[in-house]
C-alpha cells in the first residue's frame, strides 16, 4: 500500500524490517493509524542557554521544555487530508511529566518539490523541516532533517545554522520483546548537543477513518495550516 514514506523512500521502504514497514505504511490508502504507547527512558536537555528556547517551543507545543526519566509517552500518527488537498500524518506525542502533559506535535506531508517528507511543527506550522528518511542494515528507520524554514504571515525565512538544529532520529523494532525503539537526538553544528529522547513503545493500529468521524481524535490537527513548502 501506498504511504507518503514509501512514495519518499522508494525501494528503499522494503529494506526496513516489516514492523517498522507496516507502522510507516500508514495513510488515507489504508485508512489505517498507528498509536504507539511505552515510555521515554530519558529526555534530555543541553546547556542551561537552551532551556528559555525549549520554553517558547513548548507554548506550541514544539519540543518538550522538561527533562525526566521513565516518562509516560504517546504518539499518535492518523492521516488525513489537509484543507490544501494534501494527504497529511499526525506525529503527536504526548509526555506525561510530572508537572502535567506535555505535547510535541508535527504533521508531515511528502514533497516532490523538494525531495523529501515536510515536517511542520507545533499548532500553528511556524516551522518547516525538510526530512530526509533511509533504511538501515538492520532494518531501521534512520530519519536526517535538512533546510529548516520559518513562516509567519508574509514572514518566510531559512532558519541560520548557527541558532538551528540538525535532528536525527533512529526507529527500530526489537523483536526479543515486541516493542519498537526510538531514539531522537538535535545537535547545534556550533553549540552541540540541544535535545532529545529515547525510549521503548508497543503499537497498536486504529480505523483511522472511524477516529476522525467520530471526533476521537479531532484535537490531534495543527489549528493553522501552511501551504508554503
Amino acid at each position: 500500500m501506498t504511504s507518503i514514506f514509501r512514495t519518499h523512500m522508494g525501494a528503499d521502504f522494503d529494506r526496513l524490517h516489516p514492523q517498522i514497514q507496516r507502522r510507516f505504511s500508514v495513510g488515507l490508502e489504508s485508512g489505517e493509524g498507528c498509536v504507539g504507547r511505552g515510555s521515554m527512558e530519558r529526555i534530555w536537555h543541553g546547556g542551561s542557554f537552551v532551556k528559555p528556547f525549549l520554553r517558547l517551543g513548548g507554548t506550541r507545543n514544539i519540543l518538550v521544555p522538561r527533562e525526566g526519566r521513565d516518562i509516560p509517552f504517546v504518539i499518535e500518527n492518523l492521516p488525513y487530508l489537509d484543507s490544501f488537498g494534501r494527504e497529511t500524518v499526525t506525529f503527536v506525542r504526548t509526555f506525561q511529566l510530572p508537572d502535567g502533559p506535555h505535547r510535541f506535535d508535527a504533521t508531515m506531508v511528502h514533497s516532490p518539490e523538494r525531495d523529501c517528507v515536510l515536517d511542520y511543527l507545533g499548532t500553528h506550522q511556524h516551522l518547516a523541516s525538510d526530512l530526509h528518511m533511509s533504511a538501515e542494515p538492520d532494518g531501521s528507520l534512520l530519519i536526517r532533517s535538512g533546510e529548516h524554514r520559518f513562516r509567519e504571515g508574509p514572514v518566510d525565512v531559512r532558519v541560520p545554522d548557527l541558532i538551528g538544529g540538525d535532528a536525527e532520529v533512529r526507529e527500530s523494532f526489537d523483536d526479543a520483546t515486541g516493542r519498537f525503539r526510538i531514539r531522537v537526538r538535535v545537535v547545534n553544528r556550533r553549540f552541540g548537543p540541544l535535545f532529545g529522547y529515547e525510549g521503548s513503545f508497543t503499537a497498536s493500529y486504529v480505523d483511522a477513518r472511524e477516529r476522525w468521524a467520530t471526533g476521537l481524535f479531532g484535537d490531534l490537527r495543527p489549528v493553522r495550516e501552511e501551504v508554503r513548502a
